[in-house]
């Protein structure tokens, strides 16, 4: 409640992020969500991770897009409104939009407006003749469809293993959620990074570049500017870690002395080696990640998988029981 009431007497400060932040940094480990990376800046940082050889998650599945967009397109049928969650550039969605027979509309759902409004413009130009019904929101929240709009064929797209940011039980409230809001027999794409050794994981988290050091940063960065807080960014190093109990790659900022930060008129102290866990990227095994969307509700079709089985794309099916297969591409 303070939080609101101090960003009502602010209207540049955004309520939900002041209340998440005095909530999370008050934790006895500290956290933030991983959400609030995504400003101007942090979208514009992450679409430069995705171009890093380490990072291995898009290249892969954009790969793994190109070569079976056709038969997703199959599955999926004629005149679909693809509804994309957490859009961003838009990147990958073309390749889809491209196969499908007589698509209807794209929607794409982003928190950032600015992200949200170059996306739009890229894709008309691309798609002229296309329906686009953009929708500034943060899709981790129910999102109302303009059910006028849209075609009664409804594909949910949900790529970049997205999903793994979210612990298993907001997974599955996430899914459900989208289950309720595309409705039943509505089909949804989703990439899934999978288990792998090591090495290749943490590398593509904590790049000798250095690029996402900067994008967990940011999320300081715009603590400071929109809260008027104090962080010292060069007093926090970004550290990826691997949970294997969890399956789950951790990026925390660790601070590198004691110190105090204040935030909106509180008081935070550090210790050395004291962090705020600002993301978890979860992997999966094919079975795993089917197991945990028929749980939400959804059938898994089919599953497509890289030659490395590095990644994994993913059809499902809300409230209908499909056969189930799994290809390598």
């Amino acid at each position: 409640m303070r939080a609101r009431a101090l960003a009502a007497r602010d209207p540049s400060c955004d309520p939900d992020l002041a209340a998440h932040v005095l909530e999370g940094l008050a934790r006895p480990q500290k956290a933030l969500p991983s959400r609030f990376f995504y400003d101007a800046r942090g979208s514009a940082l992450f679409e430069q991770i995705t171009t890093l050889d380490a990072y291995y998650l898009t290249r892969t599945e954009i790969n793994l897009l190109e070569r079976h967009a056709g038969d997703m397109a199959a599955l999926i049928g004629a005149h679909a409104s693809v509804i994309e969650f957490g859009s961003g550039s838009s990147r990958k969605v073309p390749i889809l939009l491209r196969a499908l027979e007589e698509p209807a509309a794209w929607v794409p759902i982003d928190i950032d407006d600015e992200t949200l409004a170059q996306s739009v413009r890229d894709m008309r130009a691309c798609f002229p003749g296309l329906c686009l019904v953009p929708i500034h929101a943060d899709f981790m929240q129910s999102v109302a469809l303009p059910n006028g709009a849209l075609s009664a064929n409804r594909i949910g797209f949900f790529p970049g293993s997205t999903i793994g940011n979210f612990r298993p039980h907001e997974a599955l409230a996430f899914l459900r959620r989208v289950g309720a809001t595309l409705g039943r027999s509505a089909a949804m794409i989703i990439g899934v990074d999978r288990k792998k050794d090591l090495s290749t994981l943490l590398a593509a988290y904590d790049d000798a570049e250095g690029v996402t050091a900067a994008f967990n940063r940011n999320i300081l960065i715009r603590i400071n500017r929109e809260l008027g807080a104090d962080f010292d960014l060069d007093a926090f190093a970004h550290e990826a870690r691997y949970d294997i109990d969890r399956g789950r790659i951790e990026m925390h900022l660790v601070a590198r002395r004691a110190q105090r930060v204040q935030v909106l008129g509180r008081t935070f102290r550090f210790a050395v080696g004291e962090s705020i866990h600002t993301e978890v990227s979860c992997k999966y095994t094919i079975e795993e990640f089917r197991l945990l969307a028929r749980a939400a509700g959804w059938q898994p079709v089919e599953s497509w998988t890289d030659p490395r089985d590095w990644f994994a794309i993913h059809l499902l099916r809300f409230g209908e029981d499909e056969g189930v297969s799994q290809r390598a591409s």
